[in-house]
């Protein structure tokens, strides 16, 4: 995500900020990311959200500055678009993987724990395995999919990885392993379980 300037007039304690449209316009980014950014601030005690009223900023200066906090939400946005083609992926790939696509999906987790080392390499290695995943879905508007969204999805993880400074480790190479475990054991439901719980564990480390 592009370095993004704060909103053009600094914010006073107790005054409101523009509506979402404004302030997406203004920093540059889509309007779910702002909401996400809002919603992360309220959290910390900096926004308050007032039902009829709308958004008050509540203290002089934030934790984090913008960018930091909106390249968050970002990925947070991300996360939730990865829930919903790879769980549906990872529950049809249980069911139509073939000999063919469990080699290819055993080679891609290896080759994961081969680039445990190096933010990009290990964004590229994550990414291949998640799309073997997806492969062996037979779903062709799936696959067209997550192949669209792999330059976003990319650049969201690789700032991930920096916003976290580590990879997950071991419990994280065991998440992949069950969920690759799942597909091969032709159990749709688990698959499509532990798809949702790794995204899910995605998005809370950047609560």
């Amino acid at each position: 995500m592009r370095p993004h300037p704060a909103p053009a007039s600094a914010p006073r304690t107790c005054r409101a900020l523009p509506g979402e449209t404004t302030l997406a316009a203004q920093l540059g980014v889509g309007r779910s990311t702002v909401r996400e950014a809002i919603r992360q601030l309220a959290g910390r005690g900096v926004l308050a959200t007032r039902q009829g009223s709308g958004v008050f900023v509540t203290a002089l200066e934030a934790p984090e500055d913008w960018d930091a906090v909106l390249r968050r939400a970002d990925i947070v946005a991300v996360i939730e678009a990865r829930t919903a083609i790879e769980t549906e992926a990872a529950a049809l790939a249980a069911t139509r993987r073939t000999a063919t696509d469990l080699r290819a999906i055993r080679r891609a987790l290896d080759g994961r724990r081969a680039h445990a080392s190096g933010v990009e390499a290990h964004v590229d290695a994550d990414t291949a395995f998640h799309r073997s995943i997806v492969v062996a879905a037979h779903n062709p508007i799936l696959l067209e999919l997550f192949d669209g969204f792999t330059p976003r999805l990319r650049q969201a993880m690789v700032e991930m990885l920096r916003l976290r400074r580590d990879d997950g480790g071991q419990a994280d190479d065991d998440r992949h392993a069950l969920l690759a475990d799942a597909v091969a054991a032709r159990d749709p439901a688990r698959a499509a379980a532990e798809s949702r719980s790794h995204l899910a564990d995605l998005a809370k480390t950047l609560g």
